[in-house]
């Protein structure tokens, strides 16, 4: 399917309503499982790929170029949307429009910009800034302006509830609607009536609530989220935080036993090629061959 396809689709199934449950992917075979399960859409995160990429914190240190490296990887793996995380879009309004431009040509179906300052930090971590509400606007102005699909999605982030208040953060959120921002995104907003409250106020355009295990959001079922309205309920790094307790579980047997089998605490080797999608490469070998 032709990215504008999926595209076109991503928008239709957010209009007509009903939360979307949204997997974190920090690599191309953690989309694959997140599509092998059936899940409608899937979120690059940039916290997941500076831990994963990088293995540093979500301080502001992976760049462009690897996030679009990582987005046509992640595209090549899966027909699904892919909502990319571009933090806060590398520097200025010029910058973001780059960004855009980039980004949707590497397959990507959203682009997620916030308003942080340059260089910017964890959403659930201490001692982050926003830029002034003029600087935010102009962000999310060139994002609209840049896309070519008309149904390439802006997500629009404040991290306003941390410094100037939920109020402060909703009035953000309706100025980033005033410049063409589809999707609004309040981060760690810490109350389950802030939470009720932002698709009450921000009516008409679809919202996105961040879960962030062990994070600063209180963790709410998805059912009750679906009813209170969201149209984006993302797990941004469940798959990463999955991957590294078992990366610890089977590396401590191994250590311990010094030997692993597939009675452990691993995915077997037929699942693991069937991930990768291992029969449909052979039979393109086979068919290659016979010719």
């Amino acid at each position: 399917m032709m990215n504008h396809e999926i595209n076109k689709a991503f928008r239709a199934r957010l209009e007509r309503g009903g939360a979307v449950l949204m997997p974190g992917a920090a690599n191309a075979l953690a989309a694959r499982v997140i599509d092998q399960l059936g899940f409608e859409a899937v979120y690059i995160s940039g916290a997941g790929l500076t831990n994963t990429y990088l293995g540093m914190p979500d301080l502001g240190f992976i760049s462009l170029p690897e996030i679009a490296q990582h987005t046509s990887t992640v595209r090549n793996a899966t027909e699904l949307p892919i909502v990319v995380d571009a933090d806060t879009g590398f520097g200025n309004a010029l910058n973001v429009h780059h960004t855009v431009r980039t980004l949707e040509r590497a397959g990507a179906s959203a682009i997620q910009l916030e308003d942080q300052l340059n260089p910017k930090r964890c959403g659930h971590f201490s001692g982050k800034d926003v830029v002034d509400l003029i600087e935010a606007r102009s962000r999310i102005k060139a994002a609209a302006d840049a896309r070519i699909d008309p149904n390439f999605l802006i997500v629009a982030r404040t991290d306003a509830c941390a410094t100037h208040g939920f109020d402060a953060a909703i009035e953000r959120a309706e100025a980033f609607i005033e410049e063409g921002a589809d999707i609004t995104f309040i981060e760690a907003p810490r109350s389950i009536e802030n939470i009720r409250d932002i698709p009450k106020r921000l009516e008409g355009t679809p919202q996105l609530i961040n879960l962030v295990v062990g994070g600063k959001t209180p963790i709410i079922d998805f059912a009750e989220l679906d009813e209170m309205g969201f149209g984006l309920v993302l797990y941004a790094n469940v798959a990463l935080q999955g991957a590294l307790k078992g990366m610890h579980d089977a590396l401590s047997l191994l250590k311990t036993d010094g030997r692993m089998d597939e009675s452990g605490p691993v995915a077997s080797f037929e699942v693991r090629q069937n991930a990768v999608r291992k029969d449909e490469y052979d039979r393109m070998e086979k068919d290659y061959a016979d010719k």
